[in-house]
């Protein structure tokens, strides 16, 4: 097939056909439902591990600006997502929508950054894991060395619980700048204090490779487990706010002192606190949201698609946005947000108030909510990789299935031992960035994809159909630019190289094979070539 042909399209017609002759869903979830599961899916990572080290390095208080700017262009991006997905109504990712839309090398690049998301994501999670379980084990009097707690290089700090510390992370936590120079401010010599080097997180390491055994012989959730764990979730979130506020009411000083510089004065680099730092904050905490898309891949079991995935879209992303703003409001009230630079904020949090009883269970509640949220980040990369590869456009082995627990076993490990790794040896905030920005640019990508099917595709069925396009898709476009560009230029060096090595693989390896480019009876049976 000739080379212009790089925009060949999966046939909607074959894939609606496929989707008809498989078991179909039954379309039971109506707004409420779908509302739930947004809500499930957008609560973990970004609210319980970074939006301390956000206000921490780019911020300060004004974090709660960050998360409402993500927000918006979530809404936006939302919109388009939920047309594309009533459009084609199967259960599937973006990477399916490209093909079928756009054509078969945006289906790759789209795919290839969900790797990034999920990957990385799944990593980011694991290293805040890591911090709540190590915060919970000194709870119960278990130590672990602090070099096996943090990835190599990082510097750490043990701090005791003093009257001069109040506010501070008690015991073993990374040694920034912030927190050096809190210190300082309070009369206290750092040197005074053990310290060591991060060499490797071992927690990290461990919870993933956990769940990847788990995955690979084949884990079945019921409905009750999964909404049991978003009303844990919900509920650890609703008891520290309600603890937080509380506290602050009693102790309202402590409010005003932490609030005195809600905007911090930027600290003479771009994104370092004022307003480019609240632009950066945005960016970096853009992966609390990442969950949203969870509710547009239930079309097919939306009872009236049309009307309900918006409101499931927008009421999940508003209600979350409202708990975002409401834990960074306290959180950052509660604690100095210069000592939030820790992988588990809430846990700080809630050490500030002294209600000794509750911080096992909001720290259990983190371990439970971050386990899910890794699970099924693992879970969607490997399928990910087999959609890839049962088109051809990656190696047969990676669709492979194993004989007996009937699961893509291969990709499953290879994801499970790459992300291990990761979650070993690369810092938060390296993560979070890279998350964030492969995310943003999904979601740059879906919005200009809806945007330009109106004009190619003008006759196509839109069971949901956003109004006032192009302005919702233009300014989904815009504000996800703006949060991409107010990340550090070394993480768009990450994304170009990340980006190359993947278009590298399709024109070495998945051009030549792409069965939608090769197959005559596909073709005969309706893919044709982009226009």
């Amino acid at each position: 097939m000739a080379d212009n042909q790089l925009f060949v399209r999966k046939s909607l017609k074959v894939l609606l056909e496929e989707a008809a002759g498989e078991q179909r869903l039954r379309r039971v979830l109506g707004p409420l439902g779908l509302t739930t599961l947004g809500i499930g899916a957008i609560i973990g990572a970004g609210i319980f591990v970074l939006t301390g080290q956000a206000a921490a390095e780019f911020a300060g208080p004004a974090i709660v600006l960050s998360f409402v700017i993500s927000g918006i262009g979530c809404a936006f991006a939302g919109l388009c997502y939920a047309e594309m997905a009533s459009m084609i109504p199967i259960a599937g990712s973006a990477y399916t929508y490209s093909y079928a839309t756009m054509g078969e090398l945006f289906a790759w690049i789209i795919g290839w950054d969900l790797i990034l998301e999920y990957s990385f994501g799944a990593a980011a999670v694991s290293v805040g894991w890591s911090g709540y379980i190590v915060s919970f084990l000194r709870d119960l009097g278990i130590s672990i060395p602090p070099a096996l707690t943090a990835a190599p290089g990082t510097q750490l700090i043990e701090l005791p619980p003093l009257e001069a510390l109040r506010g501070f992370r008690v015991g073993w936590q990374p040694f920034t700048d912030q927190v050096a120079k809190a210190l300082t401010e309070r009369g206290l010599d750092a040197n005074a204090f053990p310290q060591a080097v991060g060499v490797f997180n071992l927690p990290a390491f461990c919870i993933v490779g956990l769940l990847t055994a788990l995955l690979v012989v084949g884990i079945k959730e019921s409905a009750w487990v999964n909404n049991a764990i978003v009303i844990v979730k919900v509920a650890v979130l609703v008891l520290f706010v309600l603890a937080g506020a509380s506290f602050l009411l009693r102790h309202f000083e402590v409010w005003q002192k932490n609030w005195e510089h809600f905007i911090p004065e930027n600290a003479g680099t771009f994104g370092k606190y004022g307003l480019s730092g609240i632009l950066r904050g945005a960016g970096w905490i853009f992966f609390a949201y990442i969950g949203f898309d969870a509710v547009s891949t239930a079309a097919q079991e939306a009872k009236r698609p049309q009307r309900d995935l918006p409101i499931g879209i927008l009421g999940s992303l508003g209600i979350c946005t409202i708990f975002y703003v409401l834990v960074a409001a306290v959180l950052t009230g509660l604690v100095d947000y210069r000592q939030l630079g820790v992988p588990d904020p809430v846990a700080v949090g809630i050490d500030a108030t002294g209600v000794t009883w509750l911080k096992p269970i909001v720290k259990l509640g983190a371990i439970a909510g971050l386990s899910s949220v890794i699970l099924v980040m693992l879970l969607a990369q490997p399928r990910i990789f087999w959609i890839m590869s049962q088109d051809g456009l990656l190696p047969p082995m990676f669709a492979r299935v194993h004989p007996r627990f009937r699961t893509p076993y291969i990709t499953t490990i290879l994801t499970g031992s790459v992300v291990a790794l990761i979650g070993g040896l690369v810092p938060l905030a390296i993560l979070g960035e890279l998350v964030s920005i492969g995310t943003l640019l999904a979601f740059v990508l879906v919005c200009a994809g809806v945007w330009v099917l109106r004009y190619t595709e003008p006759e196509a069925p839109r069971p949901f159909k956003v109004k006032f396009l192009p302005l919702v898709a233009f300014l989904g476009i815009v504000v996800c630019l703006v949060q991409m560009l107010s990340l550090p230029l070394d993480t768009w060096l990450r994304l170009v190289v990340w980006m190359l090595l993947g278009i590298a693989i399709y024109f070495l390896y998945g051009r030549h094979h792409s069965l939608v480019r090769r197959s005559p009876t596909e073709a005969a049976t309706g893919t044709v070539p982009a226009s």
